[in-house]
C-alpha cells in the first residue's frame, strides 16, 4: 500500500509540475512578460518544484534525511541517468553548443555545497550562502541572455507556451499545479518515511533512491522526448542547470525552513559520488566528444550500480 502511495505520489508531482509551469509561463506572456525572462525564471523555478516540495516537506514532518538525499541524489541521477538514457537512443553532439561556463559554475557551485556540508548541519546561514550563489548564477544567465539579443540572435522558444491561451485554461494550470505540488509531496514523504521504518531501511537512503529517481522523471521525460525528436543536443544544458538550482535553491530554500543534520555516509561516500558524476562530464563539454550509445550504457551501467551500493 505504502508503495502505490509513493507511487500515486510521484505521478501527482509530475502532472502538477507540468500543470504549473505551463500555467505560469502562459501567464507571463498573455501579462507581456518577455519569452527570455520566462525561461530563465518562471520555467528553472516550476521544472524543479517537485524536488522543492518534497524538500521542504521532508524537513517538516522530521525527515531531513530524506531532503538531502533528493538533491545529491537528484544530481547523480541528472547526469548518469538522465543523460545515459536518451544517449542510447540517440546521440548527443556536443558541438553546437557551448555549456563551458556553465559546467565551471555547476563544479563550482557542487564544491561550495560540499564545503558547507562539512560544515554542517546545515542551517539558515548555509543556507543564505547557498541562495546567494543561485542569484549571481541567475544574473549570470540574464546578463548573456541580454547580451544574445543584442547581438540579434532569438532566444530559444518556451516549452509549454501559447501566447494567445484562455485566461480560463491558465488559471486551470495554476489551480491544478498549486494544489497537486502539496499534495503529491505529502504523499510521496509520507509514504516513503512509512516505507523506510517498515524495511527497517534510513531515510537517507530512500532519498537518495525512490525520491531521488521519482522527482527526475520530469527532466527524463524531457530529455527522453528530445532524443526521440533528435534534439538531444539541449540535454547538458538542462542537466547542469538542474544541477546548480538543486543545489543552490532547493539547498538554500530548505535550509532556512530547518536544520538539516549531515549523515557520515554523506561526507565519505555519496557527496563524492555526485562531484564524480559531476566531472566526467569534462571531456564532453571541453573536448566536444559525442555522446553516443555506449557512453551511454556506460553511464546507466555506472548508476545501476550506484544504487546497488546505495541499497546494500
Amino acid at each position: 500500500m505504502d508503495l502505490m502511495m509513493a507511487g500515486l505520489g510521484l505521478l501527482i508531482l509530475v502532472l502538477a509540475g507540468d500543470a504549473l509551469v505551463r500555467g505560469a509561463v502562459n501567464m507571463s506572456l498573455r501579462l507581456g512578460v518577455p519569452a527570455l525572462i520566462v525561461s530563465l525564471t518562471i520555467v528553472a523555478f516550476g521544472t524543479s518544484a517537485p524536488e522543492l516540495l518534497v524538500s521542504i516537506n521532508a524537513i517538516r514532518l522530521g525527515s531531513p534525511g530524506i531532503a538531502l538525499g533528493n538533491v545529491v541524489g537528484s544530481n547523480t541521477a541528472n547526469v548518469l541517468l538522465v543523460l545515459g538514457i536518451p544517449a542510447m537512443i540517440s546521440v548527443i553532439h556536443m558541438t553546437g553548443s557551448d555549456t563551458r561556463k556553465s559546467y565551471l559554475m555547476m563544479l563550482g557551485a557542487s564544491a561550495l555545497f560540499i564545503a558547507l556540508c562539512f560544515a554542517g548541519p546545515l542551517t539558515w546561514w548555509h543556507g543564505l550562502i547557498l541562495l546567494a550563489g543561485m542569484l549571481v548564477m541567475l544574473g549570470d544567465q540574464l546578463r548573456d541572455a541580454l547580451a544574445h539579443r543584442r547581438a540579434g540572435q532569438d532566444a530559444e522558444e518556451v516549452e509549454g507556451a501559447d501566447p494567445s491561451m484562455r485566461w480560463w485554461k491558465i488559471s486551470m494550470f495554476l489551480v491544478l499545479g498549486l494544489i497537486g505540488l502539496p499534495l503529491g509531496a505529502d504523499l510521496l514523504v509520507d509514504a516513503s518515511t512509512a516505507i523506510a521504518r517498515r524495511y527497517g531501511v534510513s531515510e537517507t537512503v530512500i532519498g537518495l533512491t525512490l525520491v531521488a529517481i521519482g522527482t527526475s522523471l520530469p527532466e527524463l521525460a524531457t530529455t527522453v522526448m528530445a532524443a526521440i525528436r533528435r534534439q538531444a543536443d539541449v540535454a547538458m544544458g538542462n542537466v547542469i542547470g538542474s544541477n546548480m538550482f538543486n543545489l543552490l535553491g532547493i539547498m538554500g530554500i530548505a535550509a532556512l525552513v530547518g536544520p538539516i543534520p549531515v549523515e557520515a555516509r554523506f561526507l565519505s561516500f555519496d557527496l563524492w559520488v555526485m562531484l564524480a558524476s559531476g566531472l566526467v562530464l569534462a571531456p564532453f563539454v571541453f573536448l566536444r566528444w559525442r555522446m553516443g550509445r555506449r557512453w551511454g550504457i556506460g553511464f546507466t551501467a555506472l548508476y545501476l550500480v550506484y544504487l546497488l551500493l546505495v541499497i546494500w
